[in-house]
């Protein structure tokens, strides 16, 4: 345990240059007391580990000390091969990277942590996008990547929902890769930082200069907070349906496994025939229409009103299409699917 704890704050060091006892003591959850006594165990094995006086003091290596010791375990090296994504390495323009990395991190480990990342890079593969989907086209993305690394604020061309083109200033902090779609989080000058979608940029120039990415910016903890809004925003109206057992699955391919299950949890009991009743969260109407009719007579809307009726006049019209063709087709090429986005 304690040989370990070594390891680890030795390469802490190592990677950060300078750390406070407090700074080690947080990240190796041990007390201040006992990193002073490991920085004295690693100083009386002859690493050159010296303190810093003062108040800004701390604990650094001597200057250009290096340890090749990676401390990995076969299973941690093995994780590093899952994390590899050729896709979008390649996309950023770091293929040739990524795979010259890939074969140092390899002939740096020993015997059995190199084959077992060797195992896990034959036998798993990540592929980002969905089946019946392909991914975004980004022909922007590695000047946007660059960026994003040299701190340069961008100026682009931007298609907003629909056919709207909008120019706008941004200092980009980070990108991110979701569902096969890149997404790049900027600030407008001003403003707080938002998302864009890569695919979207119709024109990019990269302006003059630099700018100070503030340093308490968690682009992580924006990502989550973004995600929880979204699907707060994205749900604006409610629907209530009845659900024929065994239909879970579709209705949950649908519409989304966390409304789903959530709705599913706080249904009323089934029915003598099996069904339940459910409330469901939907973007609108509109929406909700061209979605559960993928459901077929799995499902049956029992309000609003105003979704129970579009429900059957699209039913109608479809009738009238595949059945006799003496029957009038009024209100025939009327939209009934999702706005455009």
């Amino acid at each position: 345990m304690r040989a370990s704890r070594l390891i680890s704050l030795l390469l802490l060091l190592q990677a950060r240059g300078h750390m406070t006892a407090a700074e080690l003591s947080r990240e190796l959850e041990v007390s201040v007391r006992t990193v002073y006594r490991d920085v004295e165990a690693l100083s009386s094995a002859g690493v050159p580990v010296y303190a810093d006086r003062g108040p800004a003091g701390g604990y650094r290596l001597l200057d250009g000390y290096r340890t090749r010791l990676n401390g990995l375990t076969a299973e941690e090296a093995a994780s590093l091969f899952l994390a590899g994504l050729p896709g979008p390495a390649a996309e950023l323009g770091l293929a040739e990277v990524a795979a010259a990395a890939e074969l140092k991190l390899l002939a740096a480990l020993p015997p059995e942590p190199r084959s077992q990342a060797s195992r896990m890079r034959e036998r798993f593969l990540l592929d980002v996008p969905g089946w019946y989907r392909d991914a975004d086209d980004v022909p922007f993305l590695g000047e946007v990547a660059d960026a994003v690394w040299e701190g340069r604020r961008l100026r682009m061309l931007y298609r907003r929902w629909g056919p709207a083109e909008v120019v706008r200033e941004v200092r980009p902090y980070g990108l991110v890769l979701k569902g096969g779609s890149w997404y790049l989080v900027a600030a407008p000058e001003g403003a707080p930082a938002r998302t864009y979608r890569v695919s979207r940029i119709r024109s990019l120039e990269v302006l003059p200069g630099r700018f100070a990415r503030p340093e308490d910016f968690d682009l992580a903890a924006f990502w989550r907070s973004y995600s929880e809004d979204f699907r707060e925003r994205m749900y604006t109206a409610e629907v209530t349906v009845r659900l024929a057992p065994g239909a879970e699955d579709l209705l949950r391919y649908t519409m989304g496994t966390r409304p789903v299950d959530a709705a599913l949890a706080e249904a009323e009991p089934a029915g003598q025939d099996g069904r339940r009743v459910l409330r469901l969260p939907v973007e609108s109407v509109r929406h909700a229409c061209w979605q559960l009719l993928r459901m077929g007579d799995g499902l049956e809307v029992l309000g609003p009103p105003e979704l129970r009726a579009a429900m059957a006049a699209t039913v109608a019209r479809l009738a009238a299409m595949y059945g006799d063709p003496a029957v009038p087709r009024e209100g025939a090429g009327e939209v009934t699917g999702p706005a455009p986005r």
